[in-house]
């Protein structure tokens, strides 16, 4: 697999060792993933049965000034690994992101909603999409949103920072989504990496939906802190990206990839957070 080292990666390497499978891990050190030979060579030499690419370049607002690298990563490196999986007779689990929709919707977004990327991020993983379907009919895209876990930089844990410093955060309510714990989305995806007959694009996000306020004071209140989420809207924060102001994702597929509720996954972050307190 790869992107191992991330806040989702080294969640699908823990989930697919406790599944019993054998596991191999690619990292910038052992494979550049822009480079379309050495990933060939990389992935031939490891054979594998399939590969969950985790790698991306996920920092939003940057990608709005490097286009031209999110490219390289979010959409060249997933098609040479699709490509070289495609070649070793390996089924593919790509990850993919709720912004390469435009956020215009009063339902759930579903598999086959038109995608409409408002800003760099979201277009160059939706040509990383477009790379890794044209590379192999095997293949399973994953779109997820607003993820949190150990092990990488989240809402939930920046908000538990700030609490602790605070008796206020100012949060906004014109954005909501799915918030989705890595701890739940990583064996889905184990999983769906073994099931050859489902293919093509799916969503596999948290239950339900919240506010990026609802979120905090959901976490605010769980975590016991004594901080209070106020609400404020976008305009307050200005950022070079775009968000999209509605990221729900929901599935249209019959088997699809179904998670716990998002409270169960806040609920399950927090409580790893103490025990590795």
């Amino acid at each position: 697999m790869t992107g191992a080292t991330g806040m989702l990666g080294h969640k699908v390497a823990a989930a697919a060792h406790a599944a019993g499978h054998g596991v191999v891990t690619a990292d910038h050190a052992k494979c550049d993933l822009t480079d379309a030979d050495a990933t060939t060579a990389f992935v031939a030499s490891v054979a594998p049965e399939a590969i969950v690419n985790c790698a991306a370049y996920t920092d939003v607002d940057a990608a709005e000034e490097h286009e031209a690298v999110a490219l390289r990563v979010n959409a060249d490196a997933a098609g040479n690994v699709a490509r070289a999986g495609a070649a070793a007779g390996a089924r593919i689990v790509h990850l993919s992101t709720d912004y390469v929709f435009d956020g215009v919707n009063d339902r759930p977004w579903l598999e086959s909603d038109r995608p409409s990327p408002l800003g760099a991020y979201g277009r160059t993983k939706l040509a990383g999409e477009a790379q890794v379907a044209l590379a192999t009919p095997e293949h399973a895209i994953v779109r997820t949103a607003w993820l949190f876990g150990v092990g990488g930089p989240n809402f939930v844990d920046t908000m538990l920072r700030l609490a602790a410093g605070h008796d206020e955060v100012a949060v906004v309510t014109d954005q909501t989504g799915s918030p989705t714990w890595t701890g739940h989305l990583a064996p889905a995806l184990v999983a769906l990496a073994a099931e050859v007959r489902q293919t093509g694009v799916f969503h596999g996000a948290g239950g339900g939906q919240a506010t990026w306020h609802g979120l905090a004071a959901e976490t605010f209140t769980r975590a016991g802190v004594a901080c209070r989420a106020t609400a404020t809207t976008s305009d307050a924060f200005k950022r070079p990206a775009p968000r999209p102001a509605w990221s729900v994702l929901g599935t249209e597929r019959d088997p699809g990839v179904r998670l716990p509720p998002w409270t169960q996954g806040l609920q399950g972050h927090l409580d790893e957070i103490k025990e590795s307190a």
